[in-house]
């Protein structure tokens, strides 16, 4: 879903803000510096990130054999709206390698690249996500390439396979752009997955348990997490339809998820706290109403969060708690 947007609902005598991920605000760079006990080896290679779901995440790979940098790396920002300013062109300027999100959530980034970095590969988390080699072929390609489907979740992020695939690209294109450091991406990568290891044993421990159990969702922000461990998406269509185009939900699609929770018709609601407005204030109510148990979670890094691993750790947390099963 977009990070910034307004909806009205027919139904409503006045009408709401839907503001998910961001109040909106100016765009922020961020270059990260990332702490590495290892020495690198070769000069550090310039990474670009567009968004900061893959920014935590790329940093942690390249450790201190990288210099990366993530455009868009605050949650007052809507990278679906973003319109990209010269001097964010000039930040691809020599770029080694760069990654973006892809799909229809970052595509100013691809275009960016394109234009200013056109031969640093480009690691595009969707492609990965849907199978296809999601790396390599230059900026050029993610500039130019759009994606059949439009109705494709962007948000891969929440898909542990696309997290294991690019973290995996991002690894293989660094130890190509520099040999000599392959062994030292190697060990990153290593160390990667140890980290990931208690998101690993949550997602295991939730499908166990869980598995089957249904949930509702304010955005579907979660859902390729949701899918992942086993449950089942109840959200009523035409609502869902609504959220995903960006328009605004019928009296009768609002209806019905509020009377799905009344009914206690699911096991949990998924809701975005970076979303703000009447409607998804009406079911979150509705939900504590009828004592369905909501579950927060966010569509960017949550401030404060000390890595990629931490921010999904505790929203599986939340989650897990919901359904009654310990991790």
């Amino acid at each position: 879903m977009t990070v910034s947007r307004r909806l009205a609902a027919a139904m409503l005598v006045v009408p709401f803000v839907l503001v998910s991920c961001s109040d909106g605000g100016d765009d922020s760079a961020s270059s990260a510096t990332p702490t590495d006990a290892a020495p690198c080896p070769v000069a550090p290679v310039d990474v670009v990130v567009s968004v900061d779901q893959w920014g935590d995440v790329v940093t942690e790979l390249g450790g201190a054999c990288t210099n990366v940098t993530t455009l868009l790396a605050s949650s007052s920002v809507d990278p679906h709206d973003y319109e990209p300013s010269p001097a964010d062109a000039a930040k691809f300027e020599g770029a080694r390698l760069v990654v973006i999100n892809g799909g229809h959530y970052d595509e100013w980034a691809g275009k960016l690249a394109a234009g200013s970095a056109p031969d640093a590969p480009v690691v595009d988390a969707v492609r990965i996500s849907e199978g296809e080699a999601g790396h390599g072929d230059g900026a050029d390609e993610a500039g130019q390439k759009g994606h059949d489907d439009d109705a494709a979740n962007p948000h891969v992020w929440y898909s542990p396979t696309a997290v294991t695939g690019v973290a995996d690209a991002v690894t293989a294109e660094l130890s190509e752009i520099a040999p000599d450091a392959a062994d030292y991406f190697a060990e990153r990568r290593s160390a990667f997955a140890t980290s990931l290891q208690p998101y690993d044993d949550a997602i295991a421990a939730i499908k166990q348990s869980a598995s089957g159990k249904t949930y509702a969702a304010t955005e579907a922000v979660f859902d390729e997490m949701a899918a992942a461990v086993g449950l089942q998406n109840k959200t009523p269509a035409g609502y869902q339809t609504a959220s995903n185009n960006e328009s605004d939900p019928s009296p009768a699609d609002l209806d019905a998820f509020i009377t799905l929770l009344q009914d206690k018709g699911v096991d949990v609601l998924i809701y975005n706290t970076q979303t703000e407005g009447s409607v998804p204030e009406q079911i979150r109510a509705a939900a504590e109403s009828a004592s369905v148990p909501v579950v927060e979670v966010t569509e960017t890094v949550a401030p404060g969060t000390d890595s990629f691993e931490a921010w999904q750790v505790a929203q599986l947390t939340s989650l897990a708690e919901a359904l009654g099963v310990s991790v």
